[in-house]
Formats: structure tokens, C-alpha cells, sequence
């Protein structure tokens, strides 16, 4: 949520923030701009709506400066108008910013009573008003920023500039990411490495409360109480070339694509081949300890909390319990001992998921994190980081990394089932098998890809759809529903397909298509019964199955998607294929914004 870029540089820097800040998309915005010191003075050019709007902006117009920061705003305080958008200025000062500043209100009503002017409805704003205030009482930028930042409450990164300060930028944060990059007489901070990809690959991750002075010779780092501190500089391992579309049309039909490679390359850092079992980092806990297991997690990645359940009570034996992240903290949860806390995060840095990690560990919970980013908040917090490999996601919707936190899910599954004495050799050499085979039958399903194209257009023109599914495949169905709606805006709801006669059966008519998540085994069946109840009653059924259950059943439905026939343990992460195509290609035909749905980022952090 929110994109910053700063270039300390020896040259112009218009057009490469301007690049930074297309890099930064992904994470979803509504507004930007840029602004340098042009001869001493700050210069600035803003555009409400897409990049391409500052762009043109920018080519009427050129801004000239070697120093620079830039903005990609999401809207929360105040319309995404111009007149909101970032940089601020107030004064000598010029400021940027991601997060929520959330005593904004009393600290705007101090600054009114004063006699200052606001010209936005940001609570970023406040910030620029309260550092010209403390330049305006004779302190340095350094000094002014430092006496300003402990009177903020909530969660912020920040970026100032200053009129006649050719040679300093000033960057702080509390609870969002913010990188500094090294270069070569140059210098940069951004919002994460793929803001500084095109620049550096020497970067460094601020710590929760560090401020930094850039200057192009150095960069000074302090903790929140102000005393110096050195933070690792390492290589960012970000290419631009990681975060281009390639000849696919769209990120997310490319990182659909990657899946088969970046699962494989997962497993490749859990399983031993030779010894045909699960491996897990070395940990300074024991699983076998552990007598329950708290999931919490956000959107997408709450699914794969929901399947995981499914698999740790079913091999390890152990109770297992699914929160949102944003419900956790607020219903005062009981923590016994021995309960292990697993986050599942794809960057690392959403906000709720970050505080109610933050809650356990507090009253004494051992922590676990199913991570994308290794070097995310999330991943130096928890006890166990348990990393995905899925490489870069840029498309809103997440894909590539919901398999991957499946498959390090099924490791995690059974590695406490091992500490607990419930999985015998045989058995997990069994199951070993199976998820080495997931890469290959991901390829297999995605063969399909032409075939859930071509029949797209029978859900695009819908107002409703409905997913079902039973066991691990319920959760798969709220996955798929959420998809759908994000991207196409068509209103979808997944649920159990036990649960379609107590209500959701209402809602059928031949209007309203129903995607089936069905592959063969024990729950076929009744999953079955379900669809033939619904198809009684006029439902336009989608048949999602393999070959032996599209034979069973694939009669009078409008169409059938068929999947390669697998062991049920790795149908979540195969049968997630079809209702990302599925999603994808709806979404093209409605002519939607695929990557950038509309009101939504990929990162999500601010409460």
C-alpha cells in the first residue's frame, strides 16, 4: 500500500523515480507525484488516477533537480484528489509518506489553533506542518525531524526534503517498511528493495523505529531513542527483469505460469529427497511440545491457514485454530502454553497479521511464519521462518505465493506430526512422493488454460456465482469466490457444498453459475449431491474434477474443467490452478484492471 523512492543523485532524477515508482505499482495506489530541488527551491508535479497521468504531466512539463522523492498514494485520509496527494509541502519542508498517523486529528486541531493553513485532508499534512514548525523555531532538518517523530501515533515511513538542502534526505519508520540503498556517490531509500531495483543492489532494511540521514556520501542510522546503530547492508537479489510481465499479458497470468517452478524450488528447501522425508530450519524449540496450533492470517493466505487445519489434525493429531488477523487481538484470545503461533504472510508486512504476531509473542507464544520475503518485519519477529520461494508477486491477486504457502504448509504439517509420534517412515516417505509429484501435475492442470479461456465468457456475464467444495476443497472454493470478485467485480461466495441447502440453495436460479470443486475420493460423492440438488433447481454447473469424476458426473453441466488425477493431499494445490485461470480470463473479458483491481493493494499495511 503506498510506494516511496528517494534518489540522493549526480544526475537528474526525475524519470528514474518516475521508474521507481512504476516498480512500485503492484502495491496499489490512486494517486502520485515527484518532487526535486530545482536550484535550491522544491519543485513539484502531481496527478490523481495512474501513473501515466504524471507521466504526461512530467513530459509537458519536465522536472529538472538531482534530488528527488516520490509517491504512490492509496487514499485513506481524504478523496484520492490532487490536491491530497503526496509530496506535501509546508515551508522549506517537502514530505512523503505510507501508513496512518492516527492522533492526526488533535495534532491538526493544535496546529489550527496556532494559525496554520491546511491545503489537504491527509494525515500526512500534519507531518510537514509540525517539522516546519520546529524549522521555524530555529532547529536543523535532522534536529526538527528527531523532535517530531516520537509525537506520532500509529504506523508510518517517511521521506522529507528540504528547500536549500541539495545534499539531504531525512527517512523514518514505525511500523511500515522503508529501505536504504547504496550507490556509487549516490544514495536512495524506497519502500522495499523492488522500489530500489533498477538502482542498487546494496540495500538496508531499517528496524522497527530507525530514522536515517542520506546524505550522497553516507548514511546515518538512529533507533528510536536516537543513538546510532549500523543495520546489515545485503544484496537486495531484486531484478528488473524479475519484476517485468515478460510476453505474458499481465503479472498475474505470468506468475500463474511460475507456479510449476517456484513450488518445485519450495519443496526443494524442505524435502530430502535421499531420505524421503520433510526438513524443517534448525529451530530452538520442540515441535513435539507443542499441544495446539493457532493460524492467523489475512485474505488469501487465510485459506491456506483453513487447508492447513485439515492437514495438521489429520496427521499430527493436534487441535488447530483459524483466525483473520484483523478479528485476533480484539476477542481477548486464550493462549495456553505449548500452543504454536503460525503467521502466513506473503510480504511480510501486513498490518493486522504484524500485530497479532506481535500479541502472541507478548504473552509467551512460540512463533512460526510462512513468509515470501525473508527480510520482511514478519520474518525477523518470528521464532521459525519458514520461507516460501515464489520470487517477486507483483499482481494484486495473489497466486504463485498461495501454492507455495500450501506446499510449505504441508511440510510444516507433517513435520509435527513426525515430533509427535503420529507419522511412521512409510507414511512420510508416502507423502514425500506425492508432493514431489505437485509440480508436475500444477504443469498438467495448466495445459488446460486454453480450455477455461474459451469458456469464460459464460461467467463474465453473470451478477452471481457461486463456488462449492468439500474438506480442504471448501477452502479452495472461498479462494476461488474471492478471486473472482476481486478481479472481475462479479459478486462470488464460496461454501462447504454440505452447507448449500441451509440457505446458500436459495440463491439458484439459471442465472447463477456453479463452480464445483470435485476430485475424485472420499468426499466425491457427496460433493456430487450437492451439485445434482443445485442443478435440480436450475443451477448452470461448472464441473471441476478429474477425468474419472467429469465421467461420473460431468453430464448436463455447462461446462467441465479437467484435472490430472492426484493424491488428495496435494488437490488443494493443484485444483488452485483452475480457479486462478478461471478468475483471469473472466476478469480480461469483462476488461477489468487485472493487476490493479480497482480499491485494492498488494500490500496491506495499515489497519
Amino acid at each position: 500500500m503506498c510506494g516511496i523512492v528517494g534518489i540522493l543523485g549526480t544526475r537528474p532524477v526525475a524519470e528514474r523515480l518516475f521508474e521507481g515508482l512504476k516498480r512500485l505499482e503492484y502495491r496499489g495506489y490512486d494517486s502520485a507525484g515527484i518532487a526535486t530541488l530545482v536550484d535550491g527551491q522544491i519543485e513539484r508535479r502531481r496527478a490523481e488516477g495512474k501513473l501515466s497521468n504524471l507521466g504526461a504531466k512530467l513530459a509537458a512539463d519536465p522536472l529538472p533537480g538531482d534530488i528527488g522523492i516520490a509517491h504512490t498514494r492509496w487514499a485513506t485520509h481524504g478523496a484520492p484528489t490532487e490536491d491530497n496527494a503526496h509530496p506535501h509541502i509546508v515551508g522549506d519542508v517537502t514530505i512523503v509518506h505510507n501508513g496512518i498517523i492516527e492522533n492526526f486529528k488533535p495534532l491538526r486541531d493544535e496546529l489550527i489553533a496556532q494559525g496554520r493553513e491546511f491545503k489537504s485532508q491527509t494525515d500526512t499534512e500534519v507531518v510537514a506542518h509540525l517539522v516546519d514548525r520546529e524549522r521555524q523555531a530555529g532547529r536543523s532538518p535532522r534536529d526538527a525531524v528527531a523532535a517530531v517523530l516520537p509525537r506520532l501515533h500509529g504506523a508510518f515511513a517517511l521521506a522529507a526534503m528540504f528547500a536549500g538542502e541539495p545534499n539531504l534526505l531525512i527517512a523514518a519508520r514505525l511500523g511500515a517498511p522503508l529501505t536504504v540503498g547504496y550507490g556509487e556517490g549516490e544514495n536512495y531509500l524506497g519502500s522495499d528493495a523492488h522500489a530500489l531495483a533498477g538502482l542498487t543492489q546494496r540495500i538496508a532494511y531499517l528496524d522497527e523505529g530507525d530514522w536515517a540521514v542520506l546524505t550522497r556520501e553516507s548514511i546515518e542510522i538512529f533507533d528510536r531513542d536516537n543513538n546510532p546503530v549500523e543495520r546489515a547492508i545485503v544484496a537486495s537479489g531484486v531484478s528488473p527483469a524479475a519484476i517485468e510481465k515478460g510476453n505474458h499479458a499481465h503479472f498475474m497470468l505470468k506468475e500463474i505460469y511460475e507456479q510449476p517452478v517456484v513450488v518445485a524450488q519450495t519443496l526443494q528447501s524442505y524435502i530430502r529427497p535421499v531420505e524421503q522425508m520433510v526438513a524443517m530450519p534448525q529451530m530452538d524449540f520442540d515441535l513435539g511440545t507443542i499441544e495446539r496450533v493457532v493460524i492467523i492470517a489475512c485474505g488469501t493466505a487465510s485459506y491456506v491457514g483453513m487447508i492447513g487445519k485439515y492437514w495438521i489434525e489429520r496427521f499430527a493429531r493436534l487441535p488447530v485454530e483459524v483466525d483473520v488477523a484483523s478479528e485476533y487481538r480484539y476477542r481477548d484470545p486464550v493462549l495456553p502454553p505449548n500452543t504454536l503461533g503460525v503467521v502466513v504472510s506473503q510480504s511480510g508486512e501486513t498490518a493486522d497479521t504484524l500485530a497479532a504476531l506481535r500479541h502472541m509473542k507478548a504473552n509467551g507464544v512460540t512463533t512460526a511464519g510462512i513468509i515470501n520475503v525473508p527480510t520482511s518485519s514478519m520474518a525477523r519477529e518470528v521464532d521459525l521462518l519458514l520461507s516460501t520461494h515464489a520470487g517477486p508477486e507483483i499482481g494484486v491477486a495473489s497466486t504463485k505465493a498461495f501454492t507455495c504457502q500450501l506446499a510449505v504448509m504441508a511440510a510444516l504439517s507433517v513435520n509435527l506430526a513426525r515430533a509427535k509420534g503420529k507419522l511412521t517412515r512409510e507414511e512420510e516417505a508416502d507423502i514425500v512422493t506425492h508432493l514431489t509429484e505437485s509440480p508436475a501435475a500444477i504443469n498438467a492442470a495448466l495445459a488446460h488454460d486454453d480450455e477455461i479461456k474459451a469458456m469464460a465468457g459464460k461467467i463474465a456475464v453473470a451478477r452471481d456465482v457461486l463456488y462449492l467444495g468439500r474438506g480442504p476443497d471448501y477452502p479452495l472454493a472461498l479462494e476461488g469466490a474471492l478471486k473472482l470478485k476481486e478481479i472481475s467485480y462479479i459478486h462470488a461466495e464460496g461454501y462447504a457444498s454440505g452447507e448449500m441447502k441451509h440457505g446458500p440453495i436459495a440463491l439458484i436460479d439459471d442465472s447463477v453459475p456453479l463452480i464445483v470443486l470435485a476430485p475424485s475420493g472420499s468426499l466425491f460423492d457427496k460433493t456430487v449431491s450437492n451439485m445434482q440438488e443445485a442443478q435440480a433447481r436450475g443451477a448452470q454447473v461448472v464441473l471441476i474434477s478429474d477425468a474419472a469424476g467429469i465421467a461420473q458426473a460431468g453430464e448436463n453441466t455447462i461446462a467441465t474443467i479437467e484435472m490430472p488425477e492426484v493424491h488428495p493431499l496435494i488437490a488443494p494445490i493443484v485444483y488452485a490452478v483452475p480457479v486462478q485461470l478461471l478468475a483471469y480470463h473472466v476478469a480480461v473479458a469483462k476488461g477489468t484492471d487485472v493487476d490493479q483491481p480497482r480499491n485494492l493493494a498488494k500490500s496491506v499495511t495499515v489497519e
